[in-house]
């Protein structure tokens, strides 16, 4: 079936069910992401559906030295925001290695509108709605992606780590590099869609 414009809905919905989580852990770190690649995902992303037109997706690419640079402060911060009793010496350890796994990290921002006239909630789904997009066009391309969203990116030391203004959130980190030589992509499981919807006014045929 083809869409306006020559567009291909069986390719499209081979691209969607396609796209799978890869962990850094099976990202090549030796591996460069090129710039306009990343440029490709993030022009991708700049395109998300956006109520009033706020665009209200905010990124930071880190690549080569700017990842340990991350994951120092990502370890520094998890040490200073968590209570004792939950902190886990694997999380912190595993917070110092992933950023140096992954080709590149792009931290995923929230800028608030002045005003608050949209609900944050609306700004939150456009910028999940640019997300999917970055990770479409990475699994189109043959990159791994993964969005993580570890507790501490919404801490404020990390906000404003970032540059992100009071008010502003980060959503998370997207994780984008090479799959490992001999790396099989996932298989995507999902239960039927019919067990997860309500179908009124449907038409039938007489």
């Amino acid at each position: 079936m083809m869409l306006n414009d020559g567009f291909d809905v069986q390719e499209m919905t081979r691209l969607i069910r396609h796209r799978r989580s890869v962990k850094p852990v099976d990202m090549d770190p030796g591996r460069v992401v090129e710039p306009g690649l990343l440029m490709e995902l993030l022009e991708n992303a700049n395109h998300a559906p956006t109520h009033g037109l706020t665009e209200p997706w905010r990124f930071t690419i880190f690549q080569g030295d700017a990842r340990a640079e991350l994951a120092g402060v990502m370890q520094r911060i998890y040490r200073e925001t968590t209570p004792v009793n939950e902190f886990r010496e694997d999380k912190m350890l595993k917070m110092g290695q992933n950023p140096l796994l992954a080709g590149a990290v792009i931290s995923i921002g929230m800028a608030r509108q002045a005003g608050g006239k949209i609900p944050e909630i609306e700004e939150i789904e456009a910028v999940a709605c640019a997300v999917q997009n970055m990770h479409l066009t990475a699994s189109a391309a043959g990159l791994g992606a993964y969005w993580s969203s570890p507790p501490l990116v919404e801490t404020r030391e990390f906000v404003e780590w970032l540059g992100l203004r009071t008010g502003d959130r980060c959503l998370g980190l997207f994780y984008v590099g090479w799959p490992k030589p001999g790396f099989v992509w996932p298989k995507g499981l999902r239960k039927p869609v019919e067990e997860k919807l309500i179908w009124r006014g449907e038409l039938r045929s007489s």
